[in-house]
């Protein structure tokens, strides 16, 4: 369930094998079970290491990368405040000895002596949903960087991240607005159809709030309550469970989910961010989480048809 590498290790092995201009980054970084002194250290060593390619992608984390191993999860996004904060005042300190008082990582005459590279330390870009997330962004971060937003809310969001710089004394204008969005691709509406009807692609959302799925008619398996993945511990989870869920999961909350169809609808529905603010896009190839697909082409060629086309918005 947990076969993950270890993803700033992952980043140095690919740091070493791309010599090229490639920006490398997290989608994110937890800031429960990894200390924030820790990760200021390995963002910035990998920053000086590839010549100012590094870009800190953060956020609160899940209950299942926290809960299980020990890690308070009752306080994620003021836990998550201080972690910012906390990065951001050892990188401010000059080498000076920093000690900040802080009910979850207080420092006491701590020292940060790497500097920036030529003078800059590496981007912060936060995965914010809710409202109190968005104003950290403003305060805190270089991009702002959701995953599961819709393209009609997307500027009414922004607004908010650019408000809160703009109150903390920021350019607002400076943050950039960004985006993760997964793909669902195809030569044909079959091809398409046999990803969306998948079970895995259903389970996935499970990741969405109750919230979401009543807006499409449905109750969430998990509770009227449910907030999605960050309170999802998926190993709890058997087999035949998941899929009695996968059953009750709207065929409309998959294509909301996902960016779903052909090419170019594809890059007509990105498009309709664009024209919300989006100025950043990361994007996945999800048609290769159909096992029918994984080592065809036909999950890659159409895949590549919509990069290229994302490339010209």
């Amino acid at each position: 369930m947990d076969a993950h590498l270890e993803p700033w290790t992952m980043l140095g092995y690919l740091a070493g094998r791309n010599k090229a201009r490639m920006r490398l980054g997290v989608a994110v970084t937890d800031t429960g079970r990894r200390n924030p002194a820790v990760t200021a250290q390995a963002v910035a060593s990998l920053h000086l290491l590839t010549k100012g390619r590094a870009v800190l992608g953060i956020g609160t984390g899940e209950r299942e990368s926290n809960a299980p191993y020990g890690v308070d999860w009752s306080k994620p996004v003021a836990r998550f405040e201080e972690a910012v904060a906390t990065i951001r005042a050892l990188w401010d300190s000059g080498g000076e000895l920093v000690t900040r008082d802080s009910p979850f990582f207080p420092l006491h005459n701590a020292t940060f002596a790497l500097p920036p590279y030529q003078g800059k330390w590496p981007e912060i870009w936060i995965a914010a949903h809710g409202p109190r997330m968005m104003r950290a962004t403003g305060r805190y971060a270089d991009g702002w960087f959701p995953g599961t937003t819709r393209a009609t809310e997307y500027g009414e969001q922004l607004e908010i991240v650019r408000a809160a710089a703009s109150d903390a004394g920021r350019d607002p204008q400076a943050i950039t607005p960004a985006l993760i969005r997964f793909i669902v691709t195809g030569r044909s509406r079959d091809e398409i159809d046999e990803v969306v009807d998948s079970d895995i692609a259903k389970v996935f959302t499970l990741n969405s709030p109750a919230k979401d799925w009543e807006r499409h008619g449905a109750q969430h398996p998990l509770g009227a309550d449910f907030t999605g993945v960050q309170d999802l511990i998926p190993q709890l989870i058997d087999e035949q469970t998941a899929l009695s869920y996968a059953a009750k999961v709207p065929r409309s909350l998959v294509q909301e989910l996902f960016a779903v169809g052909t090419p170019d609808e594809v890059i007509e529905q990105i498009a309709e961010f664009r024209d919300h603010g989006l100025r950043y896009l990361v994007v996945g190839n999800a048609g290769a989480i159909q096992p029918s697909m994984r080592k065809s082409a036909y999950a890659t060629t159409p895949y590549v048809k919509v990069v290229r086309g994302l490339r010209k918005l």
